[in-house]
């Protein structure tokens, strides 16, 4: 009897260490998404905490306090395009009722290089190739130099970068608190005019024409071909509107090609430090560079102006859109319009 009720004492504290962990774990995550991820999440631009190495200055330090005049003015605009999301951010949440907590599932998009200490959520169509390349030189230790020497195909792929789901919950939290973390945003109807152009109109991408293609076509095509049902290969843009406002559409969930910003990246629960735009791609590529101290020996890939996808090509793509569709996708990328300060475009009818 005394070696049963003996057991059954050890079981009971057992049980208790088990439970006692899995609630430090839950509250961990919560004390960071709530402490971290509100919001409420201005920093004073001249003082960083205790992130950085002794005798040496990392990127954030030189971002928040720069000792580099040059560096001044740029600081004074990041500054500000924080301040816009994190203001939109305020107004999102005081008029939502959705509350949630992030998990390292939601962390996908988040790659990060441990020896520069950074962390860079991908936007596809808003140079997220290139970015990989840049950041696989940066990770590589001197396996690379020249990010156009990286097949674009060996910049997607998976292991060759390392992002922040694949960290514990307390590593998570501690690059999260330390690292410099910036993302590259586009204005959000060109962006989604690029993804269509990419993955519906080039021969190349039968993957997406079949995945994507020939579900558009079967619901939304009359009378479509036999050879459209297999293939998919010639989805029109009105086609691909209605497969993006379509209710069933959004509750599967949108491809990261066309999936807005806000859900990508999470930028009302994550402080991005640096916030850089597709219409100063270049610039403020480089200015990150130099913040990183690489500026001297790595530059950002130029890129085919001539090709991209501009407003004026994307007012044509939206000419043939209804009313009542242009209201639908305004209101599903609005967010992405109100927190990087993109104004409306002239040629939306939203009345």
């Amino acid at each position: 009897m005394k070696q049963t009720l003996s057991e059954l004492m050890r079981m009971s504290r057992i049980c208790r260490m088990i439970f006692a962990t899995c609630l430090g774990s839950f509250i961990l995550v919560i004390f960071y998404f709530q402490s971290m991820f509100q919001p409420v999440m201005r920093r004073n631009p001249f003082m960083v905490e205790g992130c950085c190495r002794k005798g040496s200055r990392n990127a954030l330090q030189e971002l928040y306090n720069p000792t580099q005049t040059e560096l001044s003015g740029a600081a004074v605009l990041h500054q500000a395009r924080r301040d816009q999301v994190v203001d939109a951010c305020r107004v999102y949440s005081a008029s939502s009722r959705k509350r949630r907590v992030l998990t390292p599932g939601d962390l996908k998009h988040l790659v990060v290089d441990e020896d520069h200490e950074l962390i860079y959520c991908y936007v596809p169509k808003v140079a997220c190739t290139n970015w990989k390349r840049v950041m696989m030189v940066l990770t590589g230790r001197g396996k690379y130099s020249d990010p156009m020497e990286i097949p674009s195909n060996e910049a997607h792929v998976p292991s060759n970068l390392k992002t922040l789901n694949q960290y514990s919950i307390a590593e998570i939290n501690h690059r999260l608190k330390n690292y410099l973390k910036f993302l590259f945003v586009r204005e959000p109807f060109e962006r989604l005019v690029s993804a269509y152009r990419n993955k519906f109109t080039l021969k190349y991408n039968s993957s997406f024409h079949k995945r994507f293609g020939t579900r558009i076509i079967r619901r939304y095509r009359k009378n479509a071909t036999q050879d459209a049902l297999l293939n998919g290969a010639d989805v029109k843009f009105k086609e691909f509107i209605e497969y993006l406002v379509d209710p069933a559409t959004q509750r599967d969930g949108l491809n990261e090609h066309w999936q807005t910003v806000y859900q990508l990246c999470h930028p009302c629960h994550i402080h991005y430090d640096m916030v850089g735009k597709y219409e100063t791609l270049e610039e403020d590529a480089n200015y990150l560079l130099q913040l990183v101290g690489v500026g001297d020996s790595l530059r950002f890939p130029t890129y085919a102006k001539s090709t991209r996808t501009t407003d004026a090509m994307t007012a044509q793509f939206f000419s043939n859109i209804s009313t009542q569709q242009q209201i639908q996708l305004y209101q599903l990328y609005k967010l992405d319009f109100l927190m990087f300060n993109y104004s409306i475009p002239s040629y939306l009818r939203l009345e």
